[in-house]
């Protein structure tokens, strides 16, 4: 998931889109915000840029030193700066990249989907440059079961691989790897997680106490009725917004996060994210349905018969229309109590001229307890993870300058001059706690709960079929929430479907 968000990673956050989204949302999810700076700027910038490319680099250009990347505006405007402040080619060179070594960035459209269009044209007709591609975590790995990139375990050094083992966040080094050899094919650029954002002023002048939410994220039940009584109390014509168009936000990112929390997975637990073929079909278990049932009290209120007992209606009907810029519009209004988005929405909304220290921020609510859930790896709180991965071109004939390139983006100091500098989160999240608060704005009030997103981040289920599996899940999804069918018929068809696309695999690999 580029600027100013698109999914999902969807979204990435690039974002990412949450994953990234591959549709009209754009690529908000999962990777995308943008730095304090230029928060305007970036988001009107990239929607314009289009599929352009630097001068100079759709051939290898002049300088045999030079190494082409792709990536959207926002992270091209923080390589190279006027020279005025720190950027991240220079960084680069302060962890020992040979200073003869320069990165160019090849800019693409924002859109996830589009994105990954644009690397499997180039990489199917054996194209380089580019050298690096930034891939979305939602759809790396298809790549790699095509042998689209380079082995990373295998060509970077030891130490490296280990380095990158060790400290970086494991849910998204899995969206890197190999499924069947475990080897790392991408370098995690940076995560993105799916927060709640809230007016803490307005739930706590409604009688509620949310001293503790930070850490101990409240129950869904706390949570909505939490959310009610502020809007009440406030006049506002919002509760909750949140992400819910037909978009693969909604299959990637906000749903998996909502389904997590009730204990529930497309295909059983986390141990089955990864290999497609002989998975068990979870989606008309009953936590499944209570999710569905949640959102559709959420957007209907007490007169849908399909509605979950107990909980308020606090969402408008338009969020099965809406991604994330929509969204978060009421949200940054005034006009609405809380928002599910991306961190990149705490810069736009936790400035002092915006709302300051009464922006409250948690992970996603739960309705399930871990111990509670059937199976490993879901119930408890949620944020579903986004963000981009740099995978190295089997084509290019730059191999050493590149590796040379991708060992110096692991060193904590390049992880930071990026976080400081655009609000990238660190893929050691560590980092998070190390970092200049006066460089990083308003998130730094927020550093435990980035740190609790990350250690609960919920990965889509990342296969070779994802994408043509993301759009059954989200069109489904989607009808079910647009009250078009039933909970319980919404999920058999998708059963169905997703059996029928599961059988297809495991006949090719000959299971």
């Amino acid at each position: 998931m580029g600027p100013r968000p698109t999914a999902g990673s969807a979204g990435n956050s690039d974002q990412p889109t949450a994953g990234s989204a591959g549709n009209s949302n754009q690529s908000r999810t999962r990777g995308t915000r943008v730095s304090r700076r230029s928060f305007v700027a970036a988001a009107s910038a990239t929607t314009a840029v289009g599929a352009t490319t630097i001068a100079g680099c759709l051939g290898r250009g002049h300088d045999p030193d030079t190494v082409i990347m792709t990536g959207a505006t926002d992270f091209e405007e923080i390589l190279h700066t006027d020279g005025d402040e720190p950027d991240v080619q220079q960084a680069l060179w302060d962890v020992g990249l040979d200073e003869d070594i320069r990165v160019e960035v090849q800019t693409v459209v924002s859109d996830s989907a589009q994105r990954m269009q644009e690397a499997q044209s180039t990489l199917q007709a054996g194209r380089a440059p580019p050298d690096i591609h930034m891939m979305d975590t939602g759809w790396t790995i298809p790549f790699i079961l095509r042998e689209q990139t380079t082995n990373l375990t295998e060509e970077l050094p030891d130490d490296v691989v280990d380095r990158i083992e060790d400290v970086y966040l494991d849910e998204v080094l899995e969206t890197a790897r190999h499924p069947e050899t475990d080897d790392i094919h991408g370098l995690p650029l940076f995560p993105d997680f799916g927060m709640m954002l809230y007016r803490q002023d307005l739930v706590e002048d409604a009688g509620h106490d949310t001293s503790d939410w930070a850490t101990e994220p409240p129950s869904w039940e706390t949570f909505s009725q939490a959310v009610a009584d502020a809007q009440d109390e406030a006049g506002l014509n919002y509760g909750l917004t949140t992400q819910a168009a037909a978009f693969e936000g909604l299959a990637c990112c906000t749903f998996n996060e909502v389904m997590s929390t009730w204990g529930g997975g497309y295909f059983g637990g986390t141990e089955d994210l990864f290999t497609a073929g002989d998975r068990p079909i979870t989606v008309t278990d009953d936590s499944v349905l209570d999710a569905i049932r949640m959102m559709r009290a959420f957007i209907h209120g007490d007169d849908d018969e399909h509605a979950l007992e107990g909980y308020p209606q606090i969402c408008p009907s338009a969020i099965v229309q809406w991604t994330e810029e929509e969204s978060l519009s009421p949200f940054e209004g005034g006009d609405a109590v809380a928002n599910r988005n991306w961190p990149f929405a705490i810069a736009a909304t936790g400035e002092d001229d915006a709302f300051g220290e009464d922006l409250g921020v948690i992970t996603q609510p739960y309705a399930v307890s871990e111990d509670e859930a059937e199976f490993e790896g879901v119930g408890g709180t949620a944020a579903a993870l986004g963000g981009w991965n740099l995978t190295v071109s089997p084509y290019t004939d730059q191999i050493d300058e590149v590796l040379q390139v991708l060992e110096a983006f692991t060193h904590d100091e390049v992880m930071l001059t990026i976080f400081e500098l655009q609000g990238f989160l660190p893929p050691n999240i560590d980092l998070v706690e190390e970092a200049d608060p006066d460089e990083i704005g308003p998130i730094a009030r927020y550093v435990d709960q980035i740190q609790l997103a990350g250690e609960n981040a919920v990965p889509r289920p990342v296969t070779d079929v994802w994408p043509e599996q993301s759009a059954l899940i989200f069109q489904e999804v989607n009808a079910a929430y647009r009250g078009a069918k039933s909970p319980s018929e919404a999920m058999e068809d998708l059963a169905g479907r997703l059996e029928g696309s599961e059988s297809e695999v495991a006949a090719r690999h000959g299971e």
